[in-house]
């Protein structure tokens, strides 16, 4: 049987992105403290939760991802506010269908992930 350990992410800037997805997502590093190359981030609090890889990449990101992160929110617009004060950006996405329950975002990497509004579902 399978299950997922970790979802990795490539970066330019391991510390940069760790520093990110930490303050994004109540992580910190699994082992410490981020490498130049490599870490792996764990919910701070020691509850249990999916692993987040950040690996450099030379590799640019992708305009549309074949793969991404979605992330659920109770409060869609605070949480998208809070993201771009730590560095993301909203996205000018072409592909919206009309009433998206969804944001658009990429981090400082230029990763794109999305903002759910949980509240719609």
């Amino acid at each position: 049987m399978l299950r997922i350990g970790s979802v990795v992410l490539g970066v330019a800037d391991v510390r940069r992105a760790a520093a990110f997805w930490g303050e994004a997502l109540g992580y910190a590093p699994r082992d410490g403290a981020a490498e130049e190359d490599w870490v792996v981030l764990v919910p701070a609090d020691g509850a249990a939760g999916v692993q987040v890889a950040l690996g450099r990449s030379v590799t640019p990101p992708q305009r549309h991802p074949r793969v991404h992160l979605d992330l659920y929110a109770a409060d869609q617009e605070a949480e998208v506010e809070r993201l771009t004060g730590l560095g993301a950006r909203r996205v000018d996405w072409d592909l919206y269908p009309p009433d998206p329950d969804f944001v658009v975002v990429e981090d400082p990497d230029g990763n794109r992930f999305c903002v759910i509004d949980s509240s719609r579902s």
